[in-house]
């Protein structure tokens, strides 16, 4: 597993029965987490320092209860990025700090390979996190995520670290049409990341399950892919899947091109603690 370790403005102070107890730079909240399932807590004391709990609702869904009054937004940073954090429906806060792991990775993968003009294309992109990673690392980034809002996050994001002038393409698009809509007009990336949720709609309806459109999707974007292509990384929290399972579609839709294949689990450890949170699996192809 590989541990997204060098936070300095995110830390898990504790976990227990299903939750987990986190800061955000100064900001404390209790959100849920389904790998949690042991009950003991590690620091009882803690827990009352919560500005907010997020409570699931037996009916789906949920709210969050607030104890302390919080900003509606707040920066946190890691290493020369920032970004944007707010509390949302359904537990988030629009990002997932254990990425730090594949940011890491995307920006010695760029920066290491002393290229010029590396195009990435970033898929399911959510608020940006890789998009102001590989831009920091000097890529040319196109980012692709079905919500407008989400979209206009990622922009808020990309300006946060200083990135506003880099080469940035912000689409609002179903992930499938763009990708065949670039293979029509024959764009090439040297870089293809993609996050893709258990299950979704398009805007116009379109419907997305892991399961049964991965392949399929991994297959149309090997044919953007550029003639020496730099990486080609897939992100999944679709439970139940094996990160082998993600390097197998790799391996079988990526044959053409030479390079190494990995897999893996990643995770966020917990302060003073010898505890780690798994938070998700990854496939890497890299040249």
């Amino acid at each position: 597993m590989e541990i997204a370790k060098d936070w300095k403005d995110y830390e898990i102070l504790d976990m227990s029965n299903g939750e987990k107890l986190e800061k955000w730079n100064n900001i404390i909240l209790i959100r849920p987490d389904p790998q949690i399932i042991w009950k003991e807590k590690s620091f009882p004391e803690k827990w009352k320092l919560a500005f907010a709990r997020y409570n699931r609702s037996n009916t789906g869904g949920g709210a969050w209860q607030y104890q302390k009054k919080i900003p509606e937004s707040w920066q946190v940073h890691y290493k020369d990025l920032t970004f944007n954090i707010k509390p949302m429906g359904f537990k988030h806060t629009g990002l997932f700090p254990e990425q730090a792991v594949n940011w890491d990775w995307m920006i010695n993968k760029i920066k290491d390979s002393k290229r010029k003009d590396i195009k990435v294309l970033n898929l399911f992109a959510y608020t940006g996190g890789a998009t102001v990673a590989c831009s920091y690392a000097g890529a040319s980034v196109c980012h692709v995520d079905s919500s407008k809002g989400m979209v206009s996050w990622a922009k808020e994001n990309v300006a946060s670290s200083g990135l506003g002038d880099r080469p940035v393409r912000f689409i609002v698009d179903d992930v499938t049409k763009f990708v065949q809509r670039e293979i029509r007009r024959e764009n090439k990336y040297d870089a293809i990341i993609m996050d893709p949720p258990s299950y979704g709609r398009g805007k116009n309806g379109e419907v997305w399950q892991f399961e049964n459109n991965i392949s399929d999707l991994v297959e149309l974007c090997s044919n953007v892919l550029s003639d020496n292509p730099l990486f080609f990384l897939i992100n999944s929290y679709t439970t139940g899947i094996s990160s082998k399972v993600l390097e197998n579609i790799l391996n079988i839709k990526l044959k053409m091109k030479k390079g190494k294949l990995s897999s893996g689990e990643i995770g966020l450890p917990m302060k003073d603690s010898n505890l780690v949170l798994p938070c998700g699996i990854y496939g890497r192809w890299e040249n």
